[in-house]
Formats: structure tokens, C-alpha cells, sequence
């Protein structure tokens, strides 16, 4: 069920390290956003993956991890991705392109979940230092990444209590919570 697989695709942030995604499997996720909806059908959005050790090293060491875990600098060894994806469009990126890519993540993200992976959208990165050391085409700049592994924290939805404060969190037990707008005070009619 649709619902089901949405509630199970959360922001997952430590993966067992030893669960390697393989090519098989990152591919047929790549495969997935293929097939999304793309406005014109321009299909401007291109795919760099990774699942080799010394390739997620270098991506670890250019992305930044949960803004608002301040305490946390990101996943210990061994509880690191074991996969990246990383989106990359042309440089005069449109505002469809980036409408494009969120669909396509989240269709990536979904199925990861359906393998019994999960992951991790990144929107913050060293864009320059990351693009030089993966060798990118000069005419793509990188969109968005996607960490991706299997997840071995536990991620809870909250109620928003307050509603100017929506920060995730973690508990003394390493639990993450996450608040959730009510759907009351999502639509507006």
C-alpha cells in the first residue's frame, strides 16, 4: 500500500555499513526516476552513482549532515552510506528542473524503502570542491544527492506541538523524532 511505503520512507541518517547496495539495485532505483513525469519531457536530470568504498569516501567528506542536530557531525564509520546518488543538471537550471528532481528523488527514495533500503536527501555539499573530484561534465552542476544504504535508527513522527518549532531531534536512546504539521494545518480551505 502507497500510504504504508510513504510513512516507512523517512530521512534516514546511519546505515549498517557492512549491507552493500550493488549496481543491480542503484541502477533499477535510477531506473524508477527514468520513468517519472518531466516537464516539456525535457528529461534534463543526469545520474552519478556511487557504491564503491574509496568514491562514497570522497562524497561523505563533502556533504553536510542534519542541520539541526548541532552536536552531530554526520554517521560514524561503519554507519555511513553505502551508496550516493548524485543529481546533476545543466547549469542554467529552471525552475522545472528543480520541480523534476524532487519528483525524482522521492521516487528514488520510495523505492529504496520497497528494497529495504533507505537514504537520505542532501542539499548541502561543497558543489565545487565534489564536482572536481568526481571528474563531472563541465556543463552539469550537482542538484541534489541522495544518500542511501540500510537503515539501522529508528525515526519517529511527531505531532508539531508548537508550530514555530519543527526541528527534528534525537532522544538519550539515539531515536530520531520528526514533527509533523497536522492535515488541518496543512489545508487551507
Amino acid at each position: 500500500m502507497l500510504k504504508q511505503l510513504v510513512k516507512k520512507t523517512r530521512s534516514y541518517r546511519r546505515f549498517d555499513g557492512t549491507v552493500r547496495i550493488n549496481k543491480t539495485q542503484i541502477r533499477q532505483l535510477i531506473n524508477l526516476a527514468r520513468l517519472c513525469p518531466s516537464a516539456a519531457n525535457l528529461q534534463q536530470i543526469r545520474y552519478y552513482y556511487s557504491i564503491t568504498h574509496n568514491t562514497n569516501d570522497i562524497i561523505f567528506k563533502n556533504v553536510s549532515w542534519a542541520a539541526y542536530l548541532k552536536d552531530w557531525n554526520g554517521p560514524k564509520h561503519g554507519e555511513q552510506p553505502t551508496a550516493y546518488v548524485v543529481m546533476l543538471g545543466p547549469k542554467n537550471i529552471s525552475k522545472h528542473l528543480l520541480i523534476d528532481t524532487g519528483i525524482a528523488a522521492q521516487t528514488i527514495m520510495l523505492g529504496a524503502t520497497e528494497l529495504g533500503l533507505g537514504g537520505c536527501q542532501l542539499a548541502s555539499f561543497r558543489k565545487d570542491e565534489l564536482h572536481q573530484a568526481l571528474e563531472l561534465p563541465a556543463e552539469l552542476e550537482i542538484i541534489l544527492i541522495l544518500a542511501l544504504g540500510k537503515p539501522v535508527e529508528q525515526v519517529v513522527v511527531e505531532k508539531v506541538i508548537d508550530p514555530e518549532d519543527i526541528e527534528y531531534w534525537r532522544d538519550e536512546f539515539e531515536v530520531h523524532h520528526v514533527p509533523k504539521r497536522a492535515l488541518k494545518d496543512l489545508i487551507i480551505n
